[in-house]
C-alpha cells in the first residue's frame, strides 16, 4: 500500500517543482508558444479572407463569362439571320434574273418563229406567184385562138399542180 499512498515530502517536493516548472515555462516559453498560435491563427484567418476573395473573383469571372457567352450568342444568332436574309436576297435576285432571261429567250423564240413565218408565207406568195407566170407562160405559148382548146389547158395544169 505505501506505493498507492504517497508520502508527504514527496507531495511537497512535486508541488514545488510543478510551480518552478510552471513559473520557467511562464516567463519563457508561454510568451513565445502564445505568440505562434496568434501568429498561426492570423495566417489562418488571412488565408480565409483570401479565400474568400478568391471565390468573390471567381464568381465575378464566371458571371463575366456567362454575360460574354451571351453577347456571343446575341451575335452568332444576329449574324446568322443576317445571313439568311442576304441568302434570301440572293435566291430571289437570281430567281428574278432567271425569269428575266426565261421571258428575254421565249420572247426572241417568239420573233425567230415570227420571222421564219413571215419568210414561208413570203416563199409560198412567191412560188405562186411563180407557178402563176409558169402557167400564163404555157398559156400563151399554145395556141390562143381556141377557147375550147383554153379551157382544156387550164385544166389539166390545174390537176398537174397540188398546193397545199
Amino acid at each position: 500500500m505505501d506505493l498507492i499512498t504517497p508520502q508527504l515530502g514527496l507531495l511537497f517536493w512535486q508541488t514545488v517543482l510543478f510551480l518552478l516548472l510552471l513559473f520557467i515555462l511562464t516567463k519563457f516559453a508561454w510568451k513565445p508558444i502564445m505568440a505562434s498560435l496568434r501568429e498561426r491563427e492570423d495566417s489562418i484567418e488571412s488565408a480565409l479572407r483570401m479565400a474568400d476573395q478568391a471565390k468573390i473573383e471567381m464568381q465575378q469571372l464566371k458571371a463575366g463569362n456567362e454575360k460574354l457567352l451571351a453577347d456571343a450568342r446575341q451575335e452568332r444568332d444576329r449574324m446568322m439571320q443576317e445571313a439568311q436574309v442576304m441568302v434570301n436576297q440572293f435566291r430571289e435576285t437570281e430567281k428574278t434574273k432567271a425569269v428575266e432571261e426565261a421571258n428575254r429567250i421565249t420572247q426572241q423564240a417568239r420573233e425567230a418563229i415570227q420571222t421564219e413565218k413571215n419568210a414561208a408565207l413570203a416563199e409560198v406568195k412567191n412560188t405562186a406567184a411563180q407557178l402563176s407566170v409558169d402557167i400564163a407562160e404555157r398559156i400563151l405559148r399554145r395556141e390562143l385562138a381556141e377557147p375550147a382548146a383554153q379551157t382544156q389547158l387550164v385544166d389539166s395544169y390545174l390537176k398537174d399542180v397540188k398546193l397545199n
